[in-house]
């Protein structure tokens, strides 16, 4: 026993294990779906203490081939993360041909997406919501709350907060399909051109709530993202409050180089 790792990479114990664990997973020695072996199991194999196996798995999960379920253990991923591209997600022309952002860059990621909607309503807008929106903090606006699901598992919230007065007369708003291209589609259709998207994304780990709703480990890390959609006449006509599982997510910008 303790022998399997012997002469794997440099190094620390825990990261010639951590090799050994990301080779079997690009090897296909663990496949999509398979479970990694437990911290006991693990123990046993190597002849190394738990807390030696703990860090390693702390170096396999960054790897991004694994994710970690509360009370399930460690899964190997069947697919790679979504790809939010910032250039390309909302792109009138993906609206036009009835698509919304989320399900767009899902498709492209091969995975099968799923929107479920959790609230449609009125709601007083929340303070740091209303000031983006430019109404006054406690406003009554139109919030609509999603859990998105990717192969069956909870990877994002997010929560879009609309000015009453804009929506008030766009009934597909209200109803949990709003239409092909979504809730943007909506609002070109009755007038708001869209100029720009612009987005802030804060990294830190989740709260004990957030974890559960999206079945994460416990301080878990996630993305705080917030989106304003601004029109041509400079109004910002939605607030999108988003909580991804970090895991799950890879982020490519295009920055211009040229004035």
């Amino acid at each position: 026993m303790g022998t399997a790792a012997g002469g794997v990479g440099s190094g620390p114990r825990y990261v010639q294990i951590a090799d050994e664990i990301v080779q079997q997973i690009r090897a296909g020695v663990l496949k999509p779906g398979d479970m990694v072996p437990s911290e006991s199991e693990l123990v046993d194999r190597y002849g190394v203490s738990g807390g030696t196996i703990r860090k390693a798995m702390v170096e396999v999960r960054a790897s991004g081939l694994v994710e970690t379920r509360h009370g399930k253990g460690s899964i190997v991923k069947s697919r790679p993360p979504v790809r939010h591209r910032s250039s390309d997600r909302f792109r009138r022309s993906l609206r036009q041909g009835g698509q919304a952002a989320y399900l767009a860059e899902s498709a492209q990621s091969g995975a099968a997406a799923k929107v479920s909607v959790l609230y449609i309503g009125p709601m007083e807008a929340p303070e740091d919501a209303a000031q983006r929106l430019g109404v006054p903090a406690g406003a009554q606006v139109l919030a609509r709350r999603r859990l998105y699901f990717r192969n069956g598992t909870p990877v994002e919230t997010a929560t879009s907060y609309l000015p009453w007065d804009v929506v008030k007369e766009i009934p597909e708003l209200f109803t949990e399909n709003p239409g092909g291209g979504g809730i943007y589609a909506r609002l070109e259709d009755h007038g708001h051109e869209f100029a720009e998207f612009v987005e802030t994304l804060q990294a830190r780990p989740a709260s004990k709530a957030e974890a559960s709703e999206l079945a994460l480990s416990p301080g878990a890390p996630v993305v705080h993202l917030i989106r304003e959609a601004r029109t041509t006449e400079g109004l910002v006509v939605e607030v999108c409050d988003t909580l991804m599982a970090a895991d799950q997510f890879v982020f490519e910008y295009r920055i211009p180089a040229a004035d």
